[in-house]
């Protein structure tokens, strides 16, 4: 929720950056989406961090994932060993590269 002056604005917003410097406080820069206007702001705010839930993250990661494509990723690595589990660490370790190039 990002609300600026009791007005819901999260729908508008598109990024955000929080800068801070030794000699500054914390800076908050809201990106909005191309074309909106209307809205002006420039003095001191109340800004609250909380933990996000990363798991809708994860599943539609793991949704998005070709299970043909994966099974192909995985026999065609050069670390398989041969040892137990190999083919469950050649599967986390696709997802593993695949997530770092998500």
């Amino acid at each position: 929720m990002i609300e600026i002056d009791g007005h819901d604005v999260a729908s508008t917003v598109e990024a955000y950056r929080i800068t801070q410097t030794v000699d500054e406080g914390p800076e908050v820069t809201l990106y909005l989406t191309p074309g909106w206007e209307g809205m002006a702001f420039d003095g001191l705010a109340e800004v609250m961090a909380e933990p996000s839930d990363l798991r809708h993250v994860v599943i539609g990661f793991l949704n998005a994932v070709d299970s043909q494509k994966l099974d192909e990723a995985v026999l065609n690595r050069d670390d398989l060993d041969g040892r137990p589990g190999e083919l469950t660490r050649g599967v986390l370790a696709q997802l593993r590269e695949w997530a770092h190039r998500a």
